[in-house]
């Protein structure tokens, strides 16, 4: 067994990082080895933003990419071959400001101060990444860049006014970023081989668990999964980031998709689009959204900017998580997966792949390659919507997914799905039944919402009970009808203001239809 070193660019200078558990996550090695303590340790899950930093890497045509992340569920082998930025960088050695963190004392965006690098670095990220040629961020991006971030004290509006303001100051040439300084720092660190990394057990005479392997090639991938088929797949861990900082669990050896090109890819063709599983879900939902604007609200809803920004489409399928937001989407859109295992693939269906609670159709060796979603049909009616208790990060309650094709006002083909209301993302079989080969009116809908018992039993827990997830799910299919039939179809304002008048009048949606 051999190991190699970890080598990042840090500070203005390549680190090299020997010795330390593949599982210490990047927060630990900041504030306990590095000493570099403006990073905060808040949840330790992704969830408040404190541990914010920026990652830069290269990408296939060796240009510098920066994106704000989650420290708290990075692990520090991950880092090799990139550059980790965090709230020292900032800093000139005359001590000014950057305009991010003069903005932030100028709007007065900060009381006790713990969150506020966490928000800087989110801030940053904005600045750096925002092209002169589209001009200044509009408060929806704004938002969607803070999302990831939560303060308690100060409130969002004066951090907020600091994000449009730190674009007023102008370049300021002694706290430049300098991209090109990082790129060639950063270029001799890429290789072309697997990177594995070991660390020495507490005895420090044989090398422990786990191991991390971050293959450069899909074949290579591919190999190494059929020699390791118990091995932990892991892309942008914000899933199983937390079964080490949550749960303290033992991975076992570790397989890391996030140097793998190819499976970083978005192909299109006539009739489909085959998304690499290791695309991240930031990328993933931009291309879904420009086929289907319907995702819009889902992809500015799904988790954070640092968590789509790590997290990728094929984990988020894999994990098989029965509240993943994804999934009911892609089975109302008839998505598939393509499957590896060596030099063979095979595609499964995506409603075929959920065997039960977190299990797969995953055979040993195998591994999620690619998902593959069917090209927008001219006749496709489509509507996605989230319930849950806070609008931006939050976990779904339910979440709804309708996909019909209409031909001559009758219903040829129904996908309904829902997350949230099984033990797996699950289709409503009976109400499609209900739905297929009849009218697309009142009648039609109702009893396709009382079929909807016979799909779902919701189980009861912190986020509702079984009863409100019921409910939920038939009014979200009454309100899909009311915004997409033939007969005056409902603006998204009129739905609002007609769910008002049903709560002031003490009626439900599903007890009446205008």
């Amino acid at each position: 067994m051999t190991t190699q070193t970890i080598r990042f660019y840090h500070r203005g200078a390549v680190r090299e990082v020997q010795g330390v558990p593949a599982t210490r996550t990047v927060l630990q090695h900041l504030r306990e080895d590095l000493h570099c303590t403006g990073t905060k340790e808040g949840c330790a899950e992704g969830d408040c933003g404190a541990c914010t930093v920026v990652l830069g890497e290269l990408d296939g045509d060796g240009r510098l990419t920066l994106k704000a992340v989650n420290a708290c569920i990075q692990f520090l082998p991950t880092l090799h071959g990139r550059a980790l930025l965090t709230v020292e960088d900032l800093r000139a050695a005359d001590g000014a400001l950057h305009p991010v963190q003069q903005a932030m004392v100028d709007c007065h965006g900060s009381q006790c101060g713990f969150c506020t690098p966490g928000f800087v670095m989110s801030m940053w990220a904005l600045y750096e990444n925002q092209p002169a040629a589209a001009g200044l961020p509009t408060r929806d991006e704004i938002n969607a860049a803070l999302s990831g971030n939560l303060c308690r004290c100060t409130g969002y509006r004066p951090i907020v006014d600091a994000a449009q303001k730190m674009f007023d100051y102008g370049q300021y040439p002694r706290v430049a970023f300098d991209r090109a300084a990082v790129t060639e720092a950063l270029s001799p660190l890429q290789r072309k081989d697997t990177f594995e990394y070991r660390a020495p057990d507490v005895r420090g005479d044989a090398f422990g668990t786990p191991a991390f392997y971050a293959p450069r090639t899909l074949d290579a991938l591919a190999d190494l999964r059929v020699q390791q088929p118990q091995a932990r797949i892991v892309a942008g861990s914000t899933d199983v980031g937390l079964w080490i900082t949550k749960q303290f669990r033992d991975l076992g050896d570790i397989l890391y998709l996030g140097n793998v090109a190819e499976l970083k890819t978005i192909g299109r063709d006539a009739q489909t689009l085959t998304i690499g599983a290791a695309v991240t879900l930031e990328d993933a939902y931009a291309t879904l959204a420009a086929d289907y604007p319907e995702l819009a609200e889902l992809w500015t809803r799904f988790a954070s900017l640092p968590i789509r920004n790590a997290g990728t489409l094929g984990g988020n399928v894999a994990n098989g998580s029965p509240i993943g937001d994804s999934m009911p989407a892609l089975l109302a859109l008839n998505a598939a997966v393509v499957l590896r295992r060596g030099r063979k693939t095979r595609t499964v269906p995506l409603d075929a792949f959920y065997l039960g609670y977190q299990k797969t159709a995953l055979e040993a060796g195998e591994f999620v390659e690619a998902i593959r979603v069917p090209r927008p049909a001219p006749d496709l009616r489509l509507r996605i919507y989230k319930v849950a208790k806070r609008y931006d990060q939050d976990i779904s309650a339910v979440c709804a997914a309708f996909a019909l094709r209409i031909a001559d006002g009758t219903i040829v083909e129904a996908r309904i799905a829902f997350g949230g209301m099984a033990a797996t993302p699950k289709r409503a079989a009976h109400a499609e039944a209900a739905l297929t080969g009849a009218p697309w009116d009142a009648q039609t809908t109702h009893r396709a919402m009382d079929a909807l018992a016979a799909d779902y039993q919701p189980l009861t827990d912190m986020r509702a009970s079984s009863a409100y997830r019921l409910k939920v799910a038939r009014n979200l299919l009454l309100r899909f009808q009311m915004e997409t039939r033939d007969d005056a179809p409902l603006a998204l304002h009129e739905v609002n203001a007609f769910a008002f008048e049903a709560e002031e009048t003490g009626t439900t949606a599903a007890q009446e239809s205008p």
